[in-house]
């Protein structure tokens, strides 16, 4: 029986203290948890993986159990956090393993880092444009992923500044984020690990994420990929189609709603999507 995931902790150049879960030995795979989610979703997933992997989770700033400054609310810093946790750690050979924003942190990693220490990616559900313009298709539109228009984006802002916040954030999970058969103990974990991230900052952090379109920097990837959607996404399965054809040879994994297919599905089916990620991995690691 592996042990659970220990709580360590990393201070940022610009003083901010980041939480972080550790289990295991062996080749690292680092979760990068999507906007308002935390290290201790992929709890479970850790402890799985760690028989044979190292595997650490971060809580980016402001998230879960890490510091929540008032500033760096931006991609580009989350970004810089996860490189200056890469350097100090002297790491290479990573498999990055984003969810939703997540990817996000990610694509903007590479794009400002390279990716000389990373060895694979593993990108869960994420629009390379969240909010759609309004010169677009239909078919671009569904491409993207996008989930908003420029209206729905601002309303969504509104109602995260607004006295009833984390009334509609508990509503916005329930409804929106996983499937009517999601166990309610695990709806309550994520509704308790979403919460922790204060309100107002979430809102500042959804406008950058909401306004950024990575399609050209997902289209220069040339590592090995596997990308994860679900057909009971808040985002179209298309857009995770979409990314598995702009890389070559990445892998892709649909989960249906019967599957537990929603944004969430490692939570709702880890053991279908333990079994899709290792076997993504015995086939890409030496």
């Amino acid at each position: 029986m592996t042990a659970a995931p220990a709580q360590k902790h990393f201070t940022t150049s610009d003083g901010v203290r980041l939480a972080y879960l550790e289990a295991g030995a062996g080749k690292m795979l680092l979760f990068v948890p999507g906007w308002s989610q935390t290290a201790a979703m992929f709890a479970p997933l850790l402890q799985d993986l760690s028989q044979d992997h190292l595997t650490i989770a971060i809580d980016m700033r402001g998230h879960g159990r890490s510091d929540k400054p008032a500033h760096g609310y931006r991609l580009a810093r989350f970004a810089a956090d996860l490189a200056e946790w890469i350097n100090s750690h002297a790491a290479d050979d990573i498999t990055l393993v984003g969810h939703s924003m997540g990817c996000a942190v990610i694509w903007s990693y590479l794009e400002q880092y390279g990716d000389s220490r990373i060895a694979r990616l593993v990108l869960i559900d994420q629009a390379p444009a969240v909010t759609a313009r309004s010169n677009w298709s239909e078919e671009e539109i569904r491409h993207a992923g996008c989930l908003h228009t420029p209206q729905s984006l601002f309303e969504a802002l509104d109602a995260l500044t607004g006295p009833h916040a984390e009334q509609a954030s508990q509503d916005y999970i329930r409804m929106q984020l996983v499937t009517p058969d999601c166990p309610p103990e695990t709806v309550k974990m994520m509704l308790r690990e979403n919460l922790l991230f204060p309100r107002a900052d979430a809102a500042k952090l959804l406008l950058e994420l909401a306004l950024h379109d990575w399609r050209d920097a997902i289209a220069r990837i040339r590592l090995p990929t596997l990308a994860v959607g679900a057909e009971g996404s808040i985002f179209h399965p298309d857009a995770q189609r979409w990314i598995a054809q702009q890389i070559p040879e990445a892998r892709l994994s649909v989960f249906s709603a019967a599957e537990g297919g929603s944004h969430f599905m490692w939570l709702e089916n880890p053991t279908k999507f333990l079994a899709e990620l290792r076997t993504f991995l015995a086939a890409t690691q030496n």
